[in-house]
């Protein structure tokens, strides 16, 4: 089964190939930066006029990287929540307008079970059952994964997401837009010992976090230099900054796979790149004898394939999910817990 997947939550517009017996054809990507740096962050307007631009060109073009026409596409699958809603709602219109012209079936997905199973893309996947942390701009969750659509909510971000308090401490500190992977490789520039910055909810006994406490701490930093702040004194800023939010991420995952009793752990989302987190978590899983798995770095942030994936792992199990029903609505808010196993 060739699973055509759209992709269009927020500012990556994606589309993929996922064929349930040759894996991924082809794909295609377009990202948004460039043209919301001016603005310091996402305009949705922006991004749902820029969607509409791109979509149907890199349609085509994964169609000729696969060398494929397009009525050999059995299935169609697309963001439908959560995300943007103007943004959201440009691939849902343009999967079920093509579904309707192909007569072809139709599956709404959800945008951060993509995420979660992105990994299972890589040449050695993970098995079910393991732990997942899943870090991004917009989410810090840690869930219990028993197989496609049977999640168990461990633990989450009561206040900023981990990518969120990443790009927000970047622009205290002038770094551009998105600044997570500025102020990360600022860091690494940075003297560990300059600023012991508060490690939140390190020990509050459970799976949740929070963030806003840290970006504060952050802010109040910044302010007791002498404008202009130097290059320097940023660095050191931006390394107490990483050092403290990768310290709380790991805690978390430890203790996740200590209470489950699992020995596997999953890093899903845009953050799932950073190299700190990635350095530390393969520290503590060759101390603590567990297995940590992570998306291919193409695959951490918004992308057609983790979604052509989901939805190719659901009809797989259930074809049944599938619709012919062209009558498209989407779902901003959409949380994970609501899915149904596949």
């Amino acid at each position: 089964m060739i699973v055509l997947g759209v992709e269009s939550s927020c500012d990556e517009t994606g589309l993929a190939l996922y064929d349930t017996e040759r894996g991924l054809l082809a794909h295609a990507l377009h990202s948004q930066i460039a043209m919301h740096q001016e603005y310091g962050g996402v305009v949705p307007e922006l991004a749902s006029r820029d969607h509409i631009r791109r979509t149907l060109p890199l349609f085509h073009q994964t169609l000729q990287q696969a060398a494929m026409t397009q009525e050999q596409i059995d299935a169609i699958a697309y963001t439908q929540g959560p995300g943007l809603a103007g943004a959201l709602l440009v691939g849902a219109s343009f999967a079920c307008g093509l579904g309707m012209a192909l007569d072809k079936p139709l599956l709404g997905v959800h945008h951060l079970e993509g995420h979660l199973l992105s990994p299972l893309l890589a040449s050695t996947p993970p098995e079910f059952p393991f732990v997942a942390l899943l870090v991004s701009g917009g989410h810090t969750q840690l869930m219990r994964v028993d197989g496609v659509g049977q999640y168990t909510l461990l633990g989450e971000t009561l206040d900023d997401a981990a990518g969120e308090a990443f790009d927000k401490s970047a622009k205290l500190l002038g770094l551009p837009y998105p600044g997570g992977a500025a102020i990360s490789l600022l860091a690494e520039q940075g003297n560990p010992a300059i600023h012991q910055f508060p490690r939140p909810m390190l020990h509050s006994k459970d799976f949740n976090f929070s963030f806003s406490g840290l970006k504060t701490a952050v802010l109040t930093a910044v302010k007791k230099y002498p404008e202009p702040i130097s290059d320097t004194d940023k660095a050191n800023v931006a390394r107490g900054f990483v050092d403290a939010i990768i310290d709380v991420l790991t805690a978390k995952c430890i203790s996740a796979l200590k209470q489950t009793g699992l020995k596997r752990l999953v890093i899903a989302g845009g953050v799932g790149a950073n190299r700190q987190l990635r350095t530390a978590l393969n520290a503590a899983a060759a101390r603590k004898r567990f297995q940590v798995f992570y998306p291919e770095l193409e695959f951490c942030t918004d992308n057609g394939a983790m979604i052509a994936f989901a939805g190719a792992m659901r009809l797989k199990k259930n074809p049944a999910l599938a619709t012919r029903d062209y009558g498209f609505n989407v779902r901003p808010r959409w949380p994970l817990h609501e899915l149904s196993a596949a």
